[in-house]
């Protein structure tokens, strides 16, 4: 940086005030060089436009915003927060501050990345920089390689090159140290946020307890379940999960903090057979944000371009039954309950995420795009790296998918991961009758014994769209343009 010259902390996807690399850098540079730090952020108009008014994604992030400005105060700053297209304002902004630099966390997304090169460029034209850092992942881009200096395009080879790189690079998980710098920290010019309703969304409940706060108290609550979580994470109805999704999308949690505390636990022998699991699964994030990175036709086209030759289901035969999944009527109630949790709520336990994709595109032959869009609407935590990765993985158009020809069969789902029915009764009142054994597969009740239970299928429940059996047939067929590339093992 230059002497004595402000600079901006731009916040995206890292809602929080500590563990913060950017917001670390830029202290730290500025204490060392003079100059004052302005945090900003910017509702970016280009993202939110097209969003109902109702998203619990924007509600969410303003009550964020507002705990992350009220600890920025605590540390003698806050936030300046501004409405419209960030490519514009923020260029605009760092001309108005008299900031020399531009300090932000990257994002791998392709949009992004493109908004950001934008930005890049209207600073050097004016005579300033945009300086990215690496924070959402422990490890990013080609920094996991195969000795051969390759990507990887299967996880678990992956995985293990990443806990190598770990255990050789333990400084990458070290957190980045905000308040010893923060008296360079200066205070927002305007003297509160905009409402909700100024930025055009409605107040409403929040899908998560927000901000780092709810974070923090989510883990906390998560790490006494820890050592049942490689067991208990497949069965919906139980509270087994860490609820952090959410809060790793919008980077009000570290992953790096996430990531140490497991350590240490494991290091102390707590934790159990859950701890690797869930570590696991941090990894299968930064796994799908490589690939993006690498990929980014992906969110598009398949990773695997034969797998472009598949021909999916159209017109309006095709549409009726995208509809019906989306709204939860296809007949097959794991994946209706599961599709009423997501569209009351914002969001669907993982399992069920591969249910409904696999019913989608192997029962229905539906494109995935398709799924991937409405799951990118609806869905709380979106995430375009994981949401891409989890739908062609289960459309076996993806890195590391599921086979093509291995099929889930829903009723089998239903009865292995809900075997008492209690998450479709959650979502299903109407099936609540049903006793353990006939809630999976309702067609199969002799109708008296239905009507005994309040149901006549076609009024009170839907018949199902499709035969599963015959479904699978169609699948195999349809698949059948790219049998010859993919071996059946």
């Amino acid at each position: 940086m230059m002497p004595t010259s402000n600079s901006i902390v731009w916040f995206r996807r890292d809602l929080r005030a500590f563990d913060h690399a950017a917001l670390h850098h830029a202290l730290r540079d500025a204490v060392a060089h003079g100059g004052a730090v302005y945090c900003v952020f910017v509702f970016d108009t280009d993202i939110l436009a097209g969003l109902p008014r109702n998203d619990r994604r924007v509600r969410f992030i303003h009550a964020c915003l507002v705990e992350l400005d009220a600890e920025l105060r605590r540390l003698g700053g806050g936030l300046v927060v501004h409405h419209g297209q960030a490519r514009e304002l923020i260029p605009r902004l760092a001309a108005e501050l008299d900031a020399a630099a531009v300090y932000v966390n990257g994002d791998w997304e392709p949009g992004a990345i493109e908004r950001d090169a934008l930005v890049a460029s209207a600073l050097a034209a004016d005579g300033r920089r945009l300086l990215p850092f690496k924070d959402g992942v422990v490890f990013e881009k080609n920094e996991v390689l195969t000795l051969a200096g390759g990507l990887y395009s299967v996880f678990t080879p992956y995985k293990n090159a990443w806990l190598k790189r770990l255990a050789a690079q333990p400084d990458a998980v070290a957190p980045w140290m905000v308040e010893p710098y923060a008296a360079a920290l200066a205070p927002p010019p305007q003297a509160a946020l905009p409402s909700l309703a100024g930025l055009g969304f409605d107040d409403g409940p929040l899908p998560a307890p927000p901000g780092m706060s709810g974070a923090t108290r989510l883990f906390e609550a998560f790490l006494p379940r820890l050592p049942e979580y490689g067991t208990a994470r497949d069965f919906p109805v139980l509270a087994a999960t860490s609820q952090l999704s959410i809060h790793l999308r919008f980077g009000t949690t570290s992953v790096r903090h996430l990531v140490r505390t497991l350590q240490q636990m494991m290091a102390l022998g707590a934790g159990g057979a859950g701890a690797p699991v869930w570590l696991s699964e941090l990894i299968w994030r930064e796994f799908y944000a490589m690939i993006l990175f690498q990929h980014p036709h992906i969110g598009g086209r398949s990773f695997k371009p034969a797998f472009d030759a598949v021909e999916w289901e159209a017109g309006d035969a095709a549409r009726a039954l995208f509809a019906a999944w989306c709204e939860g009527r296809t007949g097959y109630p794991l994946v209706d309950a599961a599709m009423a949790q997501l569209n009351t709520t914002g969001f669907m336990h993982n399992r069920l995420r591969m249910v409904t994709a696999s019913f989608l595109v192997k029962d229905l032959g539906i494109d995935w795009r398709w799924g991937e869009r409405y799951f990118a609407r609806q869905l709380n935590d979106y995430d375009m790296a994981s949401n891409v990765g989890g739908w062609q993985w289960a459309a076996s158009t993806g890195c590391d998918a599921q086979p093509w020809f291995r099929i889930f069969n829903p009723v089998t789902q239903s009865r292995k991961f809900d075997a008492r029915g209690a998450f479709i009764r959650q979502y299903l009142p109407q099936l609540a009758r049903l006793d353990a054994r006939d809630i999976h597969a309702p067609w199969l009740v002799p109708a008296d014994e239905l009507e005994a239970c309040g149901i006549v299928l076609g009024r009170d429940y839907p018949r199902p769209l499709v035969n599963h059996e015959e479904a699978r047939q169609k699948t195999l067929a349809r698949f059948a343009v790219v049998k010859a590339t993919q071996p059946e093992t």
